[in-house]
């Protein structure tokens, strides 16, 4: 199917359903009581995490009562919550929505954290919402489309916690103290991960209160990870939800447990939350993604795990550098014109030293066999022409490093 007819299909298909703000002005005049929490109320807290309450929201640290939308909405610094341009549209929509709501106009924000940390590549920010039923909803924030984001959602796929995931467990196990009865945990991409990270990984007293965790499109975790913490113990509550061609949420998605919803969009742009279909008061479920996306991810899943942790490092530290040289900020931009960059991508593998050279070409090399042998059990008519391109990409990759 081309992507103009996948447009015009998805248009076709999609007159009749809403994104969450459409959700919110449908159903926004329910109380909690009335129409019980969904995820779709859980997808929306997890994009208002996105927003920047710092000096606006008291933290763990200060013994102040949590912050009424009211007042967020009437404070003199109310402009600071969209500091991130780029979704200021959707976000400022996002907040009038649940202020206008009956549904969340007594929603109550506190517990928030923003800890930035350059050296450890790390940006940690979570947030507790006391909802108008009394029930609280523990966000972790994600990260967006940005290649420094992605390089996060990367370093997640190491065997070592990352210093967020490490973050996401103080965080879980102090602010549950300030919480009263059971709580919803969730989070949108790397939110996704960490809210799990955080549950099989908290104290027992603390795990024994969770009704459920939301994970919305984000990363996995090696075997290793889940094996050494309390995941069994959290699995049946776990609501892992995915775009239709996710990339990120897919990244070491092991037990293919999953729902699939449908977007408003194509491609990778897939993994905004405002792209995701609400149907009614739920989300529109499919049955799978794309095949293309589904066999992409299965090949780079298995690419991963067959890699060390030192290759895994090497990787992800030489690529971020890399995509830097292609003059792209994001992944969308980066995926639909890397090739168009690839004399930028070059000159910058030519500065990098012989040894990591060699170790990138092997690494590359690995990731080309790992595609290669997928394409020709799938699509046995273009395995040759795939091939061929793969050879090509590794030869111009190896004479690259020829000293």
């Amino acid at each position: 199917m081309t992507e103009t007819v996948m447009k015009a299909v998805l248009k076709e298909g999609n007159d009749n359903m809403g994104t969450i703000l459409d959700y919110l002005k449908e159903y926004g005049g329910y109380t909690l009581g009335e129409k019980k929490f969904n995820e779709v109320d859980s997808l929306v807290l997890s994009q208002f995490a996105y927003l920047k309450f710092d000096g606006l929201v008291p933290t763990p640290d200060e013994d102040r009562p949590a912050v009424r939308l009211e007042e967020l909405f009437h404070h003199t610094d109310y402009d600071r919550l969209y500091a991130d341009e780029r979704y200021r549209k959707d976000n400022t929509a996002l907040f009038l929505a649940l202020y206008e709501s009956k549904r969340f106009h007594d929603l109550r924000v506190y517990n928030y954290v923003n800890q930035i940390d350059l050296t450890m590549e790390t940006q940690f920010s979570a947030v507790t919402f006391l909802m108008p039923n009394g029930v609280c909803y523990v966000a972790y924030r994600g990260t967006d489309e940005t290649i420094v984001g992605w390089k996060e959602d990367l370093n997640l796929a190491f065997s070592e916690p990352a210093e967020g995931q490490q973050l996401s467990v103080e965080y879980l196990n102090r602010v549950s103290g300030k919480i009263d009865g059971d709580f919803y945990v969730g989070g949108h991409s790397k939110g996704g991960n960490l809210a799990t990270y955080a549950c099989m990984n908290c104290d027992a007293a603390v795990r024994g209160r969770i009704k459920a965790i939301y994970d919305h499109d984000g990363p996995g975790f090696r075997p290793e990870v889940i094996a050494k913490s309390a995941y069994a113990q959290i699995e049946a509550r776990i609501h892992k939800t995915i775009p239709h061609s996710s990339l990120v949420g897919m990244l070491l998605c092991s037990n293919g447990v999953y729902r699939v919803v449908e977007s408003k969009t194509i491609g990778l742009a897939q993994h905004n939350p405002y792209t995701w279909l609400v149907k009614d008061d739920h989300f529109q479920i499919v049955s799978d993604l794309y095949a293309g996306r589904k066999f992409m991810d299965e090949a780079v899943n298995e690419w991963i795990l067959s890699l060390t942790q030192k290759q895994m490092h090497t990787f992800v530290d030489t690529f971020y550098q890399v995509v830097l040289a292609s003059e792209t900020d994001n992944l969308i931009d980066f995926t639909a014109n890397w090739f168009k960059s690839l004399h930028k991508i070059s000159a910058a593998l030519k500065d990098i030293d012989p040894e990591t050279g060699k170790a990138i070409v092997q690494i590359m090399k690995s990731l080309f066999e790992i595609i290669s042998l997928h394409v020709k059990e799938r699509v046995k008519s273009k395995s040759e022409m795939q091939r061929e391109r793969f050879d090509e990409g590794i030869r111009q990759l190896e004479q690259l490093f020829v000293r």
